[in-house]
């Protein structure tokens, strides 16, 4: 089976490309994001190129929370807070282990999604994470939402898969910026990206990205269908944490000094890369995963 974008998809997908980029919450409004898996009967294979882009220009807003995860949830249970959040009125954020919530501080609720109950978050306080912009609490969990397991699972699986395509997305971003930089650096009277060892790096950077893509494409694509999802979602969150992380490292290596410079643009992506990953959890999928095909005994 070929994943692959369609026009509309791929429309939709360079529409928001300008107002992500400018952080702009309500023009992605009037453009339907929110609404999209609601009002506008689009699903996750429609949004999956959106949250890609919510990665590339690091939005340091819930975008991904609120669309991909927050409204179809709300809107399944007949909540009076769809509607809301769909016009972007309401924001809303997810809560991660331990009740660490990215963009917490930028939200209006926040969601949990804990021991198959999902529930509304309570008091938090604000945490320090190795992203700032990332603007986390610690939220606890109060009052339930719902305890139904099909719509608290396909919620869980669509907050990981978001995780997944925002990090191919910033996978993407930090190679862009390196293959722009090693054109300019100059070395021995040549720009460095014309060395080899420089070439081979960004190479291997590029395919883990293009393997991860239509990985999380098919996830969506699973989640959609409705099937047993988990394995197609854990082997996404893998592939692209792990893309991400070789993007990185071949970005801040390729950089050179200015690559460990703290201030420098490219930590911006860098870092919530780390930060998306480590709430993704990729090394509990790998292991889910393994136990599913039988290279691991459950427990040991």
């Amino acid at each position: 089976m070929r994943f692959a974008l369609t026009e509309d998809q791929t429309a939709l997908r360079d529409a928001v490309r300008a107002p992500l980029a400018a952080g702009g919450w309500s023009t992605l409004a009037d453009l339907g994001v929110f609404a999209a898996m609601a009002d506008l009967g689009l699903d996750e294979t429609d949004l999956v190129p959106v949250l890609e882009e919510v990665g590339y220009a690091a939005v340091a807003l819930p975008v991904t929370a609120t669309a991909f995860v927050a409204v179809p949830l709300l809107a399944a249970l007949d909540d009076d807070r769809a509607a809301a959040a769909a016009t972007g009125s309401l924001r809303i954020a997810v809560a991660g282990p331990g009740g660490l919530t990215p963009f917490g501080g930028q939200a209006d609720l926040v969601l949990h999604l804990d021991g198959g109950v999902a529930r509304i978050g309570g008091l938090s306080t604000a945490a320090s994470t190795v992203d700032t912009s990332l603007d986390a609490v610690v939220s606890m969990a109060a009052g339930v939402l719902t305890d139904d397991p099909a719509l608290v699972e396909a919620a869980a699986g669509r907050a990981a898969l978001g995780h997944a395509a925002e990090l191919v997305g910033l996978g993407r971003r930090m190679l862009d910026l390196t293959v722009g930089y090693v054109q300019q650096r100059y070395q021995f009277g040549a720009p460095v990206g014309s060395f080899q060892a420089v070439k081979h790096q960004l190479a291997d950077a590029y395919l883990g990205l293009e393997f991860a893509r239509p990985a999380v494409l098919a996830a969506a694509w699973a989640l959609q269908e409705g099937a047993d999802a988990g394995p197609a979602v854990d082997g996404a969150v893998v592939l692209a944490a792990d893309a991400a992380h070789a993007a990185s490292r071949a970005a801040i290596q390729c950089h050179g000094a200015i690559g460990y410079t703290v201030e420098y643009e490219l930590h911006r992506f860098a870092k919530r890369a780390w930060a998306l990953a480590a709430l993704a959890g990729p090394g509990d999928r790998l292991a889910a995963l393994a136990t599913t095909i039988g290279l691991k005994e459950q427990g040991t």
